[in-house]
């Protein structure tokens, strides 16, 4: 491939990054932001079998969200939620382009992320009516590289939790939402 070929290409990409983030709503990047800083708790990580992967990063990512979701899901919210969601595969779009995925691959990701994140949704949307077993069998099965995951359990019920005690828009509006 010669030099000017892979430097249209590269633009090509730049391009498309631009695109895509003037798209982008940033009254909600915050909440992104959020989202990234709890998926990147460390102690989150304790019980893995490995050393940890994009994809268990983004699970976790997927789960906070569906939570967060499943939370204030409501027919006020419908509009802002969609924002939301939007803004939240976008950013995932733009990580997988980083990585160096090329557009077929991205294509097929996205459409695996998002069914994996509808099913997640799915799947804790009945977590308060789940016993401990349920609830850490439910994590599991999305958490393949974790020896255990009854301490994700008890956080996630914290979680909720906490996101059950604010209103969506002092959610949106607080600077940071531990």
């Amino acid at each position: 491939m010669t030099t000017l070929l892979k430097e249209q290409l590269e633009n090509k990409k730049i391009i498309t990054i631009i695109k895509i983030l003037l798209f982008m709503n940033l009254k909600y990047v915050n909440l992104y932001n959020n989202f990234i800083k709890l998926t990147t708790n460390k102690n989150l990580y304790k019980e893995l079998k490995n050393q940890d992967t994009f994809e268990d990063r983004l699970n976790l990512f997927l789960i906070h969200f569906a939570f967060f979701l499943s939370v204030y899901k409501d027919k006020d919210n419908t509009k802002i939620l969609q924002e939301i969601y939007d803004l939240n595969f976008r950013h995932l779009e733009l990580s997988i382009r980083e990585i160096g995925y090329g557009d077929q691959s991205i294509n097929k990701k996205m459409k695996d992320y998002i069914n994996l994140f509808h099913h997640i949704l799915s799947d804790i949307h009945f977590w308060n009516n789940f016993d401990k077993l349920k609830k850490e069998k439910t994590l599991s099965n999305f958490l393949k590289n974790f020896n255990k995951t009854d301490d994700l359990t008890v956080y996630f019920d914290i979680f909720r939790e906490n996101l059950t005690k604010k209103t969506l828009n002092s959610y949106l509006k607080s600077v940071s939402n531990k």
